[in-house]
């Protein structure tokens, strides 16, 4: 079975084809900027790589361009699209109707755009990728996997906020979480490289890439994550702010901000950006920064690692243990000081790492917590991608 995989952004369309048979990948690609002049695509099948700037006015423009690359007979890995038995879409926000992927009709269609005023951002391009896909395919089966799916196990007592009662009744304020397909993938590959068997395993997953949040996964289920009703709430991120006084934006507003530049600050200024003066929010340039001797970036890089530990600490202390710490994303698999540094806030829960197996295992996976450690912490590279298209797979085999 061969799946092709869409991530649909507002103005990009990331793909992989993938042959389920042994779970290959065959090819990938990203188109960028489209609609605007310099958009461009990018795409590798094996070892051939191709790039070319083309200009895409929108995203059924783009992807009758990704299946001219996938079938051609030089560039791709296809025939024709009639190998593909499917596609999985990445879907950022289901809200509280969607606690699996699902094959897409038209009813789905319809939640999905209920819930755009709860993801204004990304469920748009989400919906304007699958509508792409059903008119250039309408005959492939079309699956939804949703970033807040995995997160629906959790009680209330952790996704309600301390709110009047008939604003979650009303406009479903609540918390909702995200990175969902990279939390579960990568709580189910700690299982299986860890050989647990047993249910009640007590997993906290740190996803810390430009964005960033934590998942307590406990039984094989969400008890409690760090991003909210929207991406903001939770860690320090590269851009975003993470936990603020709530007042804040109101004290903004009425010493003459605007709304919307309220929000631009806490999205886009804030972060290790904001705190390191502006200077950056790739992680690789602040401690560059700091190790020349730089104040702010050793502060932000400072308040980032002490906020993930506290997280961390607290849901071990929610789920009364914890077992397995896992890293991973860009940050989290790639930074050696980053994963040492949060791990010395945590030895107070038995977390012993091996700083030479941090080194030498930097950006593969693996276990690098010591042989005593009463914590197997792992870095695991996260493959949203994969999980989605098991999921499709799965879906159409039970068709």
């Amino acid at each position: 079975m061969k799946i092709l995989v869409i991530n649909t952004g507002s103005s990009s369309l990331k793909y992989q084809v993938l042959n389920m048979n042994d779970e290959e990948l065959l090819c990938k690609g990203l188109v960028e900027k489209i609609g605007l002049p310099d958009s461009k695509i990018k795409q590798k099948c094996g070892n051939l790589k191709f790039e070319e700037e083309h200009y895409f006015e929108n995203h059924e423009q783009a992807l009758k361009r990704v299946i001219e690359l996938v079938t051609d007979e030089k560039k791709g890995c296809l025939k024709s699209m009639s190998e593909i038995d499917a596609i999985g879409h990445r879907v950022v926000h289901g809200g509280e109707d969607f606690s699996k992927s699902v094959l897409i009709t038209d009813e789905v269609m319809k939640a999905l755009e209920d819930n755009i005023n709860l993801a204004p951002l990304h469920n748009p391009a989400n919906i304007t990728g699958i509508k792409a896909a059903q008119k250039l395919l309408p005959e492939v089966p079309q699956i939804g996997v949703f970033d807040t799916a995995f997160h629906q196990t959790m009680p209330p007592k952790a996704f309600m906020y301390a709110l009047p009662y008939e604003l979650y009744k009303k406009y479903k304020i609540r918390r909702y979480g995200f990175h969902g397909t990279s939390h579960r993938y990568v709580a189910k590959r700690a299982a299986e490289l860890l050989c647990l068997r047993k249910r009640d395993i007590k997993i906290i997953s740190a996803h810390i890439g430009n964005g960033g949040s934590v998942a307590a996964i406990q039984n094989a289920k969400v008890v409690d994550t760090s991003m909210g009703f929207t991406p903001l709430e939770g860690l320090i991120m590269g851009t975003r702010s993470g936990d603020i006084d709530p007042a804040i934006p109101i004290y903004l507003m009425r010493n003459g901000y605007s709304m919307d530049e309220v929000d631009d600050i806490l999205n886009k200024k804030s972060g290790v950006y904001g705190i390191s003066d502006y200077l950056s929010s790739d992680m690789r340039d602040i401690r560059a920064a700091k190790d020349d001797g730089n104040e702010k970036a050793a502060l932000a890089l400072d308040v980032y690692v002490y906020r993930l530990a506290k997280y961390i600490g607290s849901y071990a202390t929610a789920m009364k243990g914890l077992d397995v710490l896992i890293f991973t994303a860009g940050v989290g698999e790639n930074t050696i000081e980053f994963r040492e540094k949060v791990c010395e806030y945590l030895e107070i829960f038995g977390v012993e790492l091996d700083k030479e197996k941090n080194k030498t295992l930097n950006g593969k996976e693996g276990i690098i917590s010591t042989d005593s450690s009463k914590v197997k912490v792992l870095i695991i590279p996260t493959d949203e991608e994969l999980m989605i298209a098991r999921d499709t797979k799965k879906i159409v085999e039970n068709m």
